[in-house]
């Protein structure tokens, strides 16, 4: 009864936690798709058409029907896991595409040195937007869930630890803080930097995972894609 109380006053003196919008999000994915299309035509999966079509079926009634992630149902809850994974299985067969082309024989009569340089550019960038996406849909059971007070004041529910979390649960109460995708963009660019985590560290099984293969995609992305870009630049 006590803690509870205590509860029901800090967000009385402090405020309920805010909605979380779709469209911080949704501008990820448009972002995405613009470097996808973008793209030298031989690295692109299947028509040109294809992955926008896909993505903004699913995105553009979510914005209209959904557009705050506070009590979603299951359906809506459904549709955007969906769309981030077929965001990322064109990702990765996109990477895997432009690794056959580089191991053929004559792949320096297909690309310039300077097409792959922006390629391993858009490519990474698409890797880091796409795992953001990622943090930020599974996180704590998804961004509805974190709505809920009861997710600053346990965060250790969470697939991940925000150095802000650690603070004392008063402070945290007063700054009315919780992760947004912002947050979670900056640790997929962090993770795809350093290729480990800086401030924010994984608590889970899925979050670890999902980690090491943002890692491991754009460890492969700078090592040899990259790399061989500049390696005819420099010839």
């Amino acid at each position: 009864m006590q803690s509870s109380s205590r509860l029901r006053t800090r967000n009385f003196m402090y405020g309920t936690l805010k909605e979380e919008p779709r469209w911080h999000a949704a501008l990820a994915v448009v972002a995405i798709l613009a470097l996808y299309a973008t793209l030298p035509p031989r690295i692109i999966v299947g028509p040109f058409w294809l992955l926008p079509l896909l993505v903004l079926g699913i995105l553009v009634p979510l914005l209209i029907l959904a557009p705050h992630r506070h009590r979603e149902n299951e359906r809506a809850r459904f549709a955007s896991i969906a769309h981030i994974a077929i965001l990322s299985v064109f990702n990765v067969a996109t990477i895997a595409l432009f690794l056959v082309q580089l191991l053929t024989t004559h792949h320096h009569r297909i690309f310039t040195g300077e097409q792959l340089l922006v390629a391993a550019v858009q490519i990474w960038l698409t890797n880091m937007l796409v795992y953001a996406l990622w943090f930020w849909e599974i996180d704590g059971g998804g961004p509805s869930a974190r709505c809920h007070q009861s997710f600053v004041d346990n965060p250790e529910l969470g697939d991940f630890m925000f150095s802000q979390s650690l603070l004392d649960p008063e402070l945290r109460a007063k700054l009315n803080w919780r992760p947004r995708f912002l947050d979670y963009l900056f640790l997929a660019f962090t993770n795809a930097t350093a290729f480990s985590p800086t401030d924010t560290f994984p608590l889970t099984s899925l979050g670890k995972v999902l980690m090491m293969a943002e890692a491991l995609t754009s460890l492969v992305t700078i090592a040899i894609v990259a790399g061989r870009a500049i390696n005819i630049l420099g010839s």
